[in-house]
């Protein structure tokens, strides 16, 4: 049996040699260690092989008997001895081609999860970051060390650095109140019940429609948006965002819902242009963003 635990010790000389005795006596052999020093106390992590009849209440046993503070263990594969270094730099390439990614990428980069909890259950702690304009939540049971709420800002910055880029592209020449498109052209926006479309010409090139409430979120509407492909990347997605998000709030909305695939990556620098803020969340390969709505000025 393989076992992640993570324990605090006192700070001081020996400490990690009287753990290390105690295992070798039950016959239990550390194989992988990361230590998360702070002022008195030092966290550490370590994966543990013990014998196949061993349950969790054993680990605890054993390392509060070796002086430990606090302990929690979970079963791991071997995937947890994968080299830490090397973690991070795969999480931030994953993160850089697929910037939508990031929560899911850094709840399992510390054991964590990404999904809010579902009613009652043990408490957790919770490592918050701010990408752009959008907040992430993870968590988990074990506390999270200072270095790795350092760590999970640097890999934060590093996302926020690649979607302000990826914002200021999507925004160029954005000016939704009337930008002039290819040929002199300017869209048209018009509501029409709990849609709006941009009209060129005679042509619709955008939809965005305000759904129902969700059942079990009467404040909540999902917004489906379209814009015709060979329209897309000239502001008229952020435009309809805008509009479709007012629309849901004088419908009585205090939060919109937009899901697409895992691979857009087209959604947040379109709610980062729009200038508003948001939550995402990645589930296998679909992505959602939930915006709140309730301090938008209804239009119309």
């Amino acid at each position: 049996m393989l076992w992640r635990v993570r324990t605090t010790l006192p700070d001081r000389p020996g400490a990690l040699a009287v753990l290390a005795l105690h295992c070798g006596a039950e016959g239990v052999n550390i194989l992988g260690l990361q230590i998360f020093p702070d002022i008195d106390i030092v966290t550490d992590e370590l994966v543990l092989r013990t014998p196949e009849d061993w349950e969790s209440d054993d680990i605890v046993r054993l390392v509060l008997a070796s002086g430990a503070i606090a302990v929690s263990a979970a079963p791991c594969s071997e995937a947890a001895l994968k080299d830490q270094p090397t973690r991070y730099v795969q999480a931030a390439r994953t993160i850089l081609a697929q910037p939508a990614a990031f929560p899911e990428v850094v709840a399992q980069l510390f054991d964590a999860e990404a999904d809010p909890p579902s009613g009652e259950g043990p408490a957790q702690d919770v490592m918050e970051f701010t990408v752009g304009d959008v907040e992430v939540q993870v968590r988990r049971a074990a506390h999270f060390t200072p270095t790795e709420h350092a760590r999970g800002a640097a890999l934060a910055d590093l996302v926020s650095d690649v979607l302000q880029r990826s914002k200021e592209s999507a925004a160029i020449g954005s000016n939704t109140t009337g930008r002039r498109l290819g040929g002199g052209q300017t869209p048209e926006y018009v509501p029409d019940g709990d849609s709006v479309s941009a009209i060129i010409g005679d042509v619709v090139v955008g939809l965005a429609t305000v759904q129902q409430p969700l059942p079990d979120e009467p404040e909540v509407r999902s917004v489906v948006l379209r814009v015709d492909p060979t329209w897309q990347r000239r502001g008229i997605g952020t435009r309809l965002l805008v509009d479709a998000a007012r629309l849901a709030h004088r419908m009585g909305a205090s939060e919109i819902l937009l899901t697409t695939r895992s691979d857009n990556q087209a959604v947040l620098p379109m709610v980062l242009a729009a200038g508003m803020r948001g939550r995402i969340r990645m589930a296998a390969d679909v992505l959602t963003v939930r915006v709140p709505v309730r301090d938008l000025r209804p239009r119309g």
